[in-house]
Protein backbone atom coordinates (compact mmCIF):
# COMPACT_ATOMS: atom_id res chain seq x y z
CA UNK A 1 0.00 0.00 0.00
CA UNK A 2 1.58 3.39 -0.81
CA UNK A 3 0.70 6.15 1.65
CA UNK A 4 1.33 9.04 -0.34
CA UNK A 5 -1.54 8.83 -2.56
CA UNK A 6 -5.37 7.45 -2.16
CA UNK A 7 -5.52 4.16 -3.39
CA UNK A 8 -6.55 3.16 -6.97
CA UNK A 9 -4.74 6.22 -8.12
CA UNK A 10 -1.64 6.73 -10.58
CA UNK A 11 1.54 8.84 -9.69
CA UNK A 12 1.07 11.17 -12.15
CA UNK A 13 -2.59 12.58 -13.19
CA UNK A 14 -2.99 15.31 -16.09
CA UNK A 15 -4.94 18.02 -15.69
CA UNK A 16 -6.08 20.61 -18.08
CA UNK A 17 -7.32 24.39 -17.48
CA UNK A 18 -9.71 25.55 -19.77
CA UNK A 19 -12.50 28.01 -20.02
CA UNK A 20 -14.96 25.77 -21.57
CA UNK A 21 -15.15 22.60 -19.30
CA UNK A 22 -18.45 21.38 -20.67
CA UNK A 23 -17.49 21.83 -24.20
CA UNK A 24 -13.82 19.42 -23.37
CA UNK A 25 -15.65 16.83 -21.33
CA UNK A 26 -18.28 16.23 -24.66
CA UNK A 27 -15.19 16.25 -26.87
CA UNK A 28 -13.35 13.32 -24.50
CA UNK A 29 -16.81 11.50 -24.73
CA UNK A 30 -17.21 11.95 -28.35
CA UNK A 31 -13.88 11.01 -29.37
CA UNK A 32 -12.05 8.98 -26.43
CA UNK A 33 -15.53 7.21 -25.02
CA UNK A 34 -14.27 8.85 -21.43
CA UNK A 35 -16.21 8.05 -18.49
CA UNK A 36 -17.14 10.94 -16.04
CA UNK A 37 -19.29 13.36 -15.11
CA UNK A 38 -19.28 17.04 -15.59
CA UNK A 39 -18.84 19.02 -11.94
CA UNK A 40 -19.34 22.02 -10.87
CA UNK A 41 -17.29 22.70 -7.61
CA UNK A 42 -14.39 20.51 -8.79
CA UNK A 43 -12.44 19.39 -10.97
CA UNK A 44 -14.27 17.09 -13.38
CA UNK A 45 -12.40 13.67 -13.59
CA UNK A 46 -12.61 11.52 -17.08
CA UNK A 47 -12.09 8.43 -17.16
CA UNK A 48 -10.28 7.00 -20.14
CA UNK A 49 -9.16 3.41 -20.36
CA UNK A 50 -6.99 3.01 -17.49
CA UNK A 51 -6.37 6.78 -16.96
CA UNK A 52 -7.91 9.50 -15.39
CA UNK A 53 -7.86 13.41 -16.54
CA UNK A 54 -8.87 16.07 -14.97
CA UNK A 55 -10.48 18.64 -16.61
CA UNK A 56 -11.25 22.00 -14.43
CA UNK A 57 -11.52 25.98 -15.21
CA UNK A 58 -9.02 26.84 -12.36
CA UNK A 59 -11.49 28.22 -10.06
CA UNK A 60 -10.16 31.85 -11.13
CA UNK A 61 -6.60 30.62 -9.68
CA UNK A 62 -5.32 29.06 -12.85
CA UNK A 63 -5.48 30.33 -16.60
CA UNK A 64 -6.73 28.06 -19.08
CA UNK A 65 -3.48 25.89 -20.69
CA UNK A 66 -3.22 23.56 -23.32
CA UNK A 67 -1.88 20.52 -22.53
CA UNK A 68 0.01 18.02 -25.18
CA UNK A 69 -0.70 14.15 -23.82
CA UNK A 70 -0.38 11.00 -25.64
CA UNK A 71 -3.46 8.18 -25.86
CA UNK A 72 -3.02 4.65 -26.10
CA UNK A 73 -7.02 3.62 -28.27
CA UNK A 74 -8.19 0.29 -29.57
CA UNK A 75 -8.28 2.23 -33.65
CA UNK A 76 -6.55 5.17 -33.99
CA UNK A 77 -8.22 5.74 -37.31
CA UNK A 78 -11.05 5.28 -36.25
CA UNK A 79 -10.58 7.80 -33.25
CA UNK A 80 -8.87 10.57 -35.57
CA UNK A 81 -12.18 10.31 -37.60
CA UNK A 82 -13.98 11.23 -34.33
CA UNK A 83 -11.95 14.04 -33.52
CA UNK A 84 -11.83 15.63 -37.05
CA UNK A 85 -15.59 14.54 -36.81
CA UNK A 86 -15.67 16.41 -32.97
CA UNK A 87 -13.92 19.66 -34.46
CA UNK A 88 -10.32 18.35 -34.08
CA UNK A 89 -7.98 19.74 -37.02
CA UNK A 90 -5.31 17.08 -38.04
CA UNK A 91 -1.43 17.87 -37.62
CA UNK A 92 -0.98 14.71 -38.88
CA UNK A 93 -3.03 11.61 -40.26
CA UNK A 94 -2.31 8.21 -38.84
CA UNK A 95 1.02 7.05 -40.11
CA UNK A 96 2.72 3.39 -39.07
CA UNK A 97 5.63 4.73 -36.87
CA UNK A 98 9.27 2.57 -36.70
CA UNK A 99 8.68 1.77 -33.16
CA UNK A 100 5.50 -0.41 -33.49
CA UNK A 101 2.53 2.46 -32.95
CA UNK A 102 0.25 3.52 -35.62
CA UNK A 103 -0.21 6.99 -34.76
CA UNK A 104 -1.78 10.48 -35.24
CA UNK A 105 -1.77 13.93 -34.36
CA UNK A 106 -4.62 16.65 -33.86
CA UNK A 107 -5.07 19.90 -32.17
CA UNK A 108 -8.57 20.35 -31.13
CA UNK A 109 -11.09 23.57 -30.60
CA UNK A 110 -8.81 24.18 -26.76
CA UNK A 111 -5.67 23.95 -28.37
CA UNK A 112 -4.68 20.86 -26.61
CA UNK A 113 -2.25 18.15 -29.01
CA UNK A 114 -3.47 14.76 -28.96
CA UNK A 115 -1.12 12.17 -29.59
CA UNK A 116 -3.36 9.07 -30.59
CA UNK A 117 -1.23 5.78 -31.40
CA UNK A 118 -2.52 1.63 -31.60
CA UNK A 119 0.51 -0.26 -30.61
CA UNK A 120 1.31 -2.77 -33.41
CA UNK A 121 4.58 -4.51 -34.22
CA UNK A 122 7.84 -2.62 -34.53
CA UNK A 123 9.93 -3.31 -37.62
CA UNK A 124 12.78 -5.68 -37.29
CA UNK A 125 15.27 -3.17 -38.10
CA UNK A 126 13.49 0.09 -36.39
CA UNK A 127 16.38 0.87 -34.34
CA UNK A 128 18.35 1.03 -37.80
CA UNK A 129 16.46 4.41 -38.37
CA UNK A 130 17.99 5.99 -35.07
CA UNK A 131 16.05 9.50 -35.00
CA UNK A 132 15.94 9.77 -38.81
CA UNK A 133 12.40 9.71 -38.07
CA UNK A 134 12.12 12.78 -36.62
CA UNK A 135 13.07 14.84 -39.85
CA UNK A 136 10.36 12.90 -41.71
CA UNK A 137 7.06 14.23 -42.58
CA UNK A 138 5.40 11.77 -40.20
CA UNK A 139 7.36 13.84 -37.50
CA UNK A 140 5.59 17.56 -38.29
CA UNK A 141 6.99 19.47 -35.00
CA UNK A 142 10.38 21.26 -36.38
CA UNK A 143 11.86 23.54 -34.20
CA UNK A 144 11.29 27.24 -35.79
Amino acid sequence: MCEFKPDGRRTVIPRIITDDVAGLVGFLKTVFGAGGELQSAAPTEMTIGDSVVMISDGGGAREAMPAFLYVYVQNADETHERAIAAGAQAIEKPTDMPYGDRRATLRDSWSNIWQIATHRERSPTWMNFGRSWLRSPAYPFEKP
